[in-house]
């Protein structure tokens, strides 16, 4: 079998689709030339974002797991709260986006 060295990928928008017409005016304002760099760059953005979401969901479920909440309205001690690096990271990664 032949390998395919260029891949040829089409698709149609539905500029009814108010998300599909937004795709659109961005790929738009992409310059001729760029657009199957840019459509890469996102392709892998997304997929890097993804990834990220699940790395920070799965730390926050580990350090939640040793928090034990009791419903007297007692604050979380001291030896319970989030370091303050994680809230650092956190705020950085809100700053990317």
């Amino acid at each position: 079998m032949r390998e395919v060295k260029r891949p040829v990928f089409s698709f149609r928008l539905n500029l009814d689709n108010p998300d599909h017409q937004k795709a659109w005016e961005i790929l738009q304002s992409v310059p001729d030339g760029q657009k199957s760099s840019y459509l890469v760059q996102v392709i892998l953005k997304d997929q890097e974002n993804n990834q990220l979401e699940k790395s920070i969901r799965q730390a926050i479920r580990e350090e939640l797991a040793g928090v034990s909440i009791s419903g007297s309205g007692e604050s979380v001690s001291k030896k319970e709260e989030i370091p303050s690096q994680m809230l650092d990271f956190l705020s950085g990664l809100e700053d990317a986006f």
